[in-house]
């Protein structure tokens, strides 16, 4: 297997033609055709079904064809980063949860980038497993991670395996944030009977890998309100929160300058004693970058104005 066989592979995938891959790749069909069969005489699976209808990707050819996408990637990455002549891009990546307090360390970090420097900035907000699996295959260098506390054994015992160095950054409960407008507003402190009556914010991503959707609604969201919308960032849910007074959101502890931008009020549930943890990985053997460790440092100062507030 060779460079050359998985750019070819990966061409044919994306134009579903032998043909076309030949035309676009300067490469004769016969010979693009016979290295194909290389290729996975090499593997031992077949990754095309040939049909009158095209090149289709097998089950095998589908999972092989995204990791070649990535090892191209990697490959550009490292030719671009020693070109002769020019001087080297840098780059900062890291996945998070959707958190108030992590997008407020992000945005003041942006401040510190140098005007004179060539950057490339990647900030992913998904959960735990994608931001893993971002650092692991898709060559992120900073993942941020959430989950229960009940589930720190389960992750960490996976971090270990996969090579993964891990470091907390905080544990908390969730508290309610709505409008200030609500009607539970002027409540200190809430119950979940309080709640029944109006609607949910609820992100619509699992946060249990081990565990079936199902279930992890029943683990993750308590069944105490009669309606949910499900959203998958965070634009959307400040705009309903701030829009409309009869919804509400568990969130992590919101920064104060957030909660007057929107019109909204942050209360606790006593009820509520569920822990979180957010924890920062990296891969062991990674040795930290200038721009992670001013981006960790503004984290650590976001979690200080946010959690120590008290």
């Amino acid at each position: 297997m060779n460079l050359l066989h998985l750019k070819y592979a990966v061409e044919i995938a994306e134009t579903g033609s032998i043909n076309k891959a030949a035309e676009k790749l300067f490469v004769g069909q016969p010979n693009l055709s016979r290295a194909i069969k290389e290729l996975e005489g090499s593997l031992g699976v077949t990754i095309f079904d040939r049909s009158a209808k095209g090149m289709l990707l097998t089950p095998d050819g589908e999972v092989f064809i995204r990791y070649a996408k990535s090892i191209l990637k990697q490959v550009d990455a490292v030719e671009g980063l020693f070109k002769k002549g020019e001087p080297g891009k840098k780059t900062f990546s890291v996945s998070v949860p959707r958190a108030c307090y992590v997008a407020d360390a992000f945005a003041r970090f942006s401040t510190t980038l140098n005007s004179e420097e060539e950057l490339e900035i990647f900030y992913k907000e998904t959960n735990a497993m994608r931001a893993i699996k971002n650092i692991l295959q898709e060559g992120y260098k900073l993942g941020v991670i959430r989950y229960a506390e009940q589930y720190d054994k389960y992750y960490k015992d996976m971090m270990d395996e996969k090579g993964l160095h891990y470091e907390l950054i905080t544990e908390f409960c969730y508290v309610l944030v709505m409008n200030q407008e609500s009607p539970l507003a002027e409540k200190p402190d809430l119950s979940y009977a309080d709640l029944k009556d109006l609607i949910e914010i609820a992100h619509a991503d699992p946060y249990v890998p081990s565990l079936p959707l199902s279930e992890v609604k029943k683990e993750e969201l308590p069944d105490n309100t009669r309606q949910r919308i499900f959203v998958f960032e965070r634009a959307s849910q400040l705009e309903l929160l701030a829009k409309n007074p009869s919804v509400f959101m568990w969130v992590s502890p919101v920064p104060d300058e957030l909660l007057a931008r929107y019109g909204l009020v942050q209360r606790r549930c006593q009820e509520n004693r569920r822990v979180y943890k957010d924890v920062l990985i990296h891969r062991k053997e990674y040795h930290l970058s200038d721009l992670d460790n001013r981006f960790i440092s503004e984290l650590c100062e976001a979690k200080r104005r946010v959690f120590e507030r008290e």
